[in-house]
């Protein structure tokens, strides 16, 4: 019987189910739980909890994972990839090796993978008359000031195939792709070389269709009324064989289901150009993809062709923008929408009246078709309305002072506001994205292990 390596996907972003991990290496017959944490702006909320503490900047949702799981991974023999190293993979490796040491956790090895980090490189970048610019407005990362809060590479996937290398039986690592955490094995489990296009191409695909949990399994599902007993909606695992083709399934008795709709639409999620996928590995023809129902929960995927990688590295980095804020309230009773217009207008022009004009200003009407506006009619009169004002602008204390002008509506504003709850709405930093590109010569890894 040809091998298959079964990757399963347990969290797909920080802030996922807490549990769906634990109940993947309780049911076992995986040999690899990959989890993801990161997401754009996740690296930038790292980098300042690094900057309070240095022993901080990772998913500490992992270490808590590791309690309740890192004795029954190491007794299934189930390897662990994950990017929760954020930007301080030492400090999580360090964390979990403790929590290892109070289990009595024997023979644990973790690798970390450094070098996707480059904000202290960027005057180097910078010197060397690198523009970064901007892959949306073409704007120079150094042509204007800027606090840039984070600065990070998706670094190739062969950096975690080496650390799977050293025998680890965690890897952690901070930005990679998400597709990543699932190529990553299945290079090092069946060898594939590094310019097989189509093969590279196909571990990418089962990679995207596990990256997001839940979402190939019927989570967010269009026609979510069909998909049974969502409450224990099981997470995604993907059976891979030698030539690159695998199926998509779940473990049996749980919720969800796996079927060709459901992965099609995962599949089609942050596509882009579905003929040109780009990753630092291969570039993958989404328009290849076969997918064919194999069974009850079970959706096989095969055909898939890729073409040679590009000579340049995405750069995910994110910088000060300003600062906003949101305050809300409830109106009910007769004419409440009028009631929330009129509060809006109230707010503002209070505001002006005290001399404060910001870069922008939001008012939105929940329940008169806000989310919807153009597309879908409104009631004609709502009974209640939550009303949610916003401002951003760069100066702190002009968005501080439009937080002290919500309150005072409940009594000198019109009858039937209710709903203020939580305090005076505070002034919060606007991290803003920025996408570049990197020549990929100008980035290196360095993989590390320790063990217990």
């Amino acid at each position: 019987m040809s091998k298959v390596v079964r990757i399963a996907n347990g969290q797909g972003f920080w802030g996922d189910s807490i549990d769906a991990p634990v109940r993947l290496v309780e049911a076992g017959g995986i040999d690899y739980l990959t989890l993801d944490y990161l997401a754009e702006v996740t690296l930038s909320i790292m980098q300042k909890q690094r900057r309070k503490d240095p022993q901080l900047g990772y998913a500490t949702d992992f270490v808590d994972l590791m309690k309740r799981v890192l004795p029954q991974l190491k007794a299934k023999g189930i390897r662990v990839v994950a990017n929760a190293g954020g930007v301080n993979p030492e400090a999580c490796r360090a964390a979990v090796l403790e929590v290892a040491r109070k289990l009595g956790v024997k023979g644990l090895k973790i690798a970390t993978i450094t070098g996707d980090d480059v904000l202290a490189r960027l005057p180097e970048f910078q010197a060397q008359g690198l523009k970064l610019a901007n892959m949306d407005t073409g704007e120079g990362l150094f042509d204007a000031p800027r606090e840039i809060l984070s600065a990070n590479v998706y670094l190739q996937t062969q950096a975690m195939v080496e650390a799977l290398d050293t025998g680890a039986d965690i890897v952690l690592t901070g930005r990679c792709t998400d597709p990543g955490l699932t190529l990553a094995p299945l290079i090092h489990e069946f060898k594939w070389a590094a310019d097989d296009w189509n093969r590279l191409a196909a571990g990418t695909v089962a990679g995207h269709i596990l990256e997001c949990g839940a979402q190939s399994t019927g989570g967010n599902f269009t026609r979510w009324w069909e998909v049974p007993d969502l409450w224990n909606v099981g997470y995604p695992i993907a059976e891979c064989s030698e030539d690159g083709t695998f199926v998509v399934t779940k473990h049996a008795g749980t919720g969800g289901m796996v079927t060709v709709d459901t992965v099609s639409e995962q599949l089609v999620y942050e596509m882009g150009d579905p003929e040109n996928y780009i990753t630092p590995d291969v570039v993958a023809e989404f328009t290849s993809i076969h997918l064919e129902q194999a069974g009850p929960d079970r959706v096989r995927v095969f055909g898939i062709t890729g073409k040679p990688r590009t000579p340049f590295l995405k750069v995910s980095g994110a910088y000060l923008r300003g600062y906003k804020a949101t305050g809300q309230l409830t109106l009910c009773g007769p004419r409440a929408l009028d009631k929330a217009q009129l509060c809006a207008d109230i707010v503002w022009k209070r505001l002006k009246a005290a001399g404060f004009e910001y870069e922008h200003t939001d008012a939105e009407f929940l329940g008169a078709s806000t989310v919807h506006a153009g597309m879908a009619p409104a009631p004609a009169d709502p009974a209640e309305i939550v009303l949610r004002l916003s401002v951003k602008d760069p100066d702190r204390k002009k968005v501080e002072r439009f937080g002290r002008e919500i309150a005072p509506l409940v009594t000198a504003g019109p009858a039937g506001v209710t709903g203020f709850a939580g305090g005076r709405p505070k002034a919060q930093e606007i991290v803003a994205y920025w996408p570049a590109l990197l020549p990929r010569e100008l980035v290196t890894w360095q993989v590390s292990v320790e063990s217990v």
